[in-house]
């Protein structure tokens, strides 16, 4: 009876040990291949739990999740000015072809690395050879690395791997460069600069000249609104004076002459030569006769 337990037991540590090595499982993060006597059998993209043949089928993982390819030291480029940059990068990348990136790197993560980093430094060389130094600090290095991811992706797909985005983290000058060009970029903003209060002055003084021909415009209008108005009060006195001298004459003569008396004697050292016979004292006369009359009586 024991003997027979052995070997139930036996029994069922080779059936576990068949069935560990008939059933294996794919994780979501992971590719895998199934390899049949060294050829590539199938290719397993989802997760789960699968079979297969034990000793004549083997399985290799692939990581399905987006790596980081960076660069280690900063890489030195030329630009269409013939300056050498310094420019640190970095590459995100993720296997899409397991089948294709096995054939073509033999499933070897760093010479897949490889591969990826000399296409995408050739790219880098090519397009910063392109353009100044200005472009790629600032002016277009959003389109540089889009191109460049444009370009690394389609030389990737050819071992089975898609470029997920290529980004530039830091563009820096030798010593003997950053000097010469921060000099220029001073200049260049001087001019700006010159330019942009040259603008202003002329549309400050445009600003003046406007408003200096509204206010002579003004002041015109003013002068003559208040020369009409004058024009039409003096029409107006003057008829109100015609209207009292036709009423009585008279009256009126005597009423100017007391005026013209008022502002000639103003003053106690106002000195008026007349002939006493001329009519200016017309009323005085006429006055010192009635006095003298009034007197007499």
């Amino acid at each position: 009876m024991r003997t027979g337990m052995n070997i139930i037991a036996a029994v069922f540590v080779t059936a576990l040990v068949v069935l560990g090595a008939t059933i294996f499982t794919v994780d979501q993060r992971q590719h895998a291949i199934v390899f049949q006597l060294g050829e590539v059998r199938s290719v397993i993209e989802e997760p789960g739990l699968y079979f297969k043949w034990p000793m004549i089928q083997n399985v290799r993982y692939f990581d399905k999740r987006i790596l980081t390819l960076d660069s280690t030291e900063p890489e030195r480029f030329i630009t269409s000015e013939k300056k050498n940059v310094l420019v640190d990068s970095f590459t995100k990348w993720k296997i899409v072809d397991p089948r294709l990136y096995y054939v073509s790197v033999a499933g070897d993560e760093s010479r897949a690395r490889t591969r990826l980093s000399q296409t995408v430094n050739a790219g880098l060389r090519e397009e910063f050879g392109k353009r100044t130094v200005h472009d790629v600090v600032s002016g277009e290095r959003d389109q540089l690395m889009e191109m460049m991811r444009e370009k690394a992706d389609l030389d990737a797909r050819k071992i089975g791997v898609q470029i997920v985005d290529v980004r530039v983290k830091r563009v820096e000058l030798p010593n003997d460069v950053s000097e010469s060009v921060y000099r220029r970029m001073d200049a260049e903003r001087k001019r700006v600069a010159n330019e942009l209060r040259s603008q202003g002055a002329a549309e400050a003084e445009k600003i003046r000249a406007d408003a200096d021909k509204q206010r002579e415009v003004i002041v015109a209008e003013a002068y003559r609104d208040a020369q009409k108005r004058k024009g039409e009060g003096d029409a107006k006195a003057a008829a109100t004076y015609a209207q009292a001298y036709e009423k009585n004459p008279e009256f009126y003569a005597f009423y100017r002459s007391l005026e013209a008396y008022r502002n000639s004697f103003n003053g106690k050292n106002d000195v008026l030569v007349v002939e006493p016979s001329s009519d200016f004292f017309k009323y005085m006369k006429s006055s010192g006769r009635g006095g003298d009359s009034k007197a007499s009586k």
